[in-house]
């Protein structure tokens, strides 16, 4: 059985989707699965069970990206194609079975859910391997607990101030906590986390100098994440860490980090300038506890 699913070009979204194919690959275990997605998000998906093929699709300007796309894909017999985008792909290749995304109300998870009509919606997953466990194990400290913080976003109106993430983890950490400073690669990624690195001097520097399976095992292995909306907090959330995420501008009903252990701290104005330091103690508290 071949299973063709297209997720999203977007790191968050992707992650996201992992429920939904975390079902697929429960019920059909020996299937055979071919992932379309951005270049951002391929990592999210090079561990999963059961994979035959990653096809990372660079967009294009004019919508040209689709034509090379329909022509890894159309020369196959597919059982079934799983289509989160909603795209016309979905309808040009040939399958016996399709499922289409269309766009309702609700949480993410809950509108992916309504493309196969679960109820309740999967949780999404990561998937790391023995390599990626044995890395985030050398990284992290075995006798202390680790704190990360993911300060950048994709958008400045997304970001909570430094010295609010510096309050919070003074403010957790119990005097025994190691910081760990996480965001994704490239200069813009670094220049957004200096400021926090050079208040947290003693903080793990894990900025872009890791792939998205070892970010995962990283996470999975932290006391407690504190981030802003991002595609990172979707996977900390995904990993089983206890996941804070905050929110201002952008729309916690839809995007709220999806886990077992997860809560969104939404600014009652929109600005993430309102979110202060007790609106997340509390919370955060209480899933140290329970991490414990």
């Amino acid at each position: 059985m071949r299973i063709l699913f297209v997720t999203s070009n977007r790191l968050g979204d992707a992650v996201l989707s992992t429920g939904l194919l975390d079902h697929l690959i429960r019920t059909y275990p020996a299937t055979r699965f071919t992932v379309v997605c951005g270049p951002v998000a391929a990592g999210v998906f090079a561990r999963m069970p059961g994979l035959e093929r990653i096809i990372a699709v660079q967009k294009r300007q004019m919508g040209a990206h689709w034509l090379p796309l329909w022509g890894a894909v159309a020369t196959k017999w597919w059982d079934l194609v799983v289509d989160i985008r909603g795209s016309a792909l979905s309808w040009i290749v040939p399958t016996r079975h399709r499922a289409v995304m269309r766009r309702s109300a609700g949480h993410k998870t809950e509108q992916l859910a309504a493309i196969l009509g679960l109820t309740p919606p999967p949780l999404p997953v990561v998937w790391t391997a023995a390599a990626d466990i044995a890395k985030a194990a050398a990284l992290l400290p075995a006798d202390r607990p680790v704190i990360a913080l993911a300060p950048t976003a994709n958008w400045l109106p997304k970001i909570w101030p430094v010295e609010r993430f510096v309050a919070a983890f003074d403010a957790l950490s119990g005097g025994n906590a190691v910081p760990a400073v996480i965001a994704g690669p490239g200069a813009t990624e670094r220049a957004m986390a200096a400021p926090l690195l050079a208040a947290l001097p003693g903080a793990i520097d894990l900025v872009g100098c890791l792939s998205l399976p070892e970010i995962a095992a990283v996470l999975a292995r932290c006391a407690l994440f504190i981030g802003n909306d991002s595609g990172l907090m979707h996977l900390a959330a995904a990993s089983g860490a206890p996941t804070i995420g905050l929110f201002g501008p952008t729309n916690a009903r839809e995007y709220a980090p999806a886990g077992p252990n997860a809560r969104a701290v939404i600014s009652a104005t929109g600005r993430m300038d309102d979110i202060g330091i007790p609106d997340i103690l509390t919370p955060a508290r209480d899933m140290l506890g329970r991490r414990d």
